[in-house]
């Protein structure tokens, strides 16, 4: 749960009169984009007021002449999902960092320097979207704001996705620890167990990630893993 100093309002309108609530900027957006947050990790404190920054609170009575409910946690998802937040300008700041680092830390796994075949480091990465100007929406899903950081990044950073195939082989003793982590690495593209007992599996994934996929590998083996790289493609 989020102090009420570093908490934002939230706020609704209905009949005329204000409804305000103290959340965790993040959480509230996640919410109000329809993820599952648990509304009271949401909340710095479980009221509902006229004023949030004065603590000046809402009659029952009038919850539920607006609301229907008298229902706090209830009232607090409408509010969420329906109103609007205010954020200080040194909140949103933080909100475009983080944002910052998870699209640079997303390009840096999925492309690689074509000069280079290796990857591009996060940071030089926020260094070229520095340099390009390019506007990060603190509130719009990572994923989504990817294209169009590329497309400003690409005249000052040599990048390009790749995906590479690769066949591993995984003794019978390490297959169930190891699983887990092939499969979440990439797309399966075929998997077949041997007479050994062993494991040997085709999958494809970000020419970026493959380092640190084969450092776990070894860590989870103990180093006793076969691999080879099938192709590589450019997407």
């Amino acid at each position: 749960m989020i102090s009420v100093d570093k908490a934002v309002v939230a706020r609704l309108r209905v009949k005329d009169s204000n409804f305000e609530i103290l959340v965790d900027p993040r959480k509230a957006f996640e919410m109000k984009k329809g993820a599952n947050v648990n509304i009271q990790d949401v909340l710095a404190y479980p009221a509902i007021y006229k004023d949030a920054r004065k603590g000046e609170a809402v009659r029952e009575e009038d919850l539920q002449k607006a609301f229907g409910t008298k229902d706090i946690y209830k009232i607090a998802e409408e509010i969420i999902k329906k109103g609007e937040f205010s954020l200080t300008t040194e909140q949103k700041k933080e909100l475009i960092e983080e944002k910052k680092n998870q699209i640079a830390t997303l390009i840096s796994k999925r492309t690689i320097n074509p000069q280079t075949n290796t990857p591009h480091p996060p940071q030089r990465i926020l260094n070229a979207m520095e340099k390009a100007g390019v506007n990060i929406d603190p509130f719009l899903d990572a994923e989504v704001q990817i294209e169009k950081v590329l497309k400003a990044i690409k005249p000052i950073l040599p990048i390009k996705f790749e995906k590479a195939l690769l066949q591993i082989k995984i003794p019978s003793q390490f297959v169930g620890k190891a699983y887990s982590i092939i499969t979440k690495a990439g797309e399966v593209k075929s998997e077949e167990y041997l007479g050994d007992g062993s494991l040997q599996i085709q999958i494809e994934i970000f020419s970026g990630v493959q380092d640190e996929f084969f450092r776990k590998l070894a860590e989870i083996t103990k180093g006793n893993y076969e691999s080879k790289v099938l192709k590589k493609v450019e997407v």
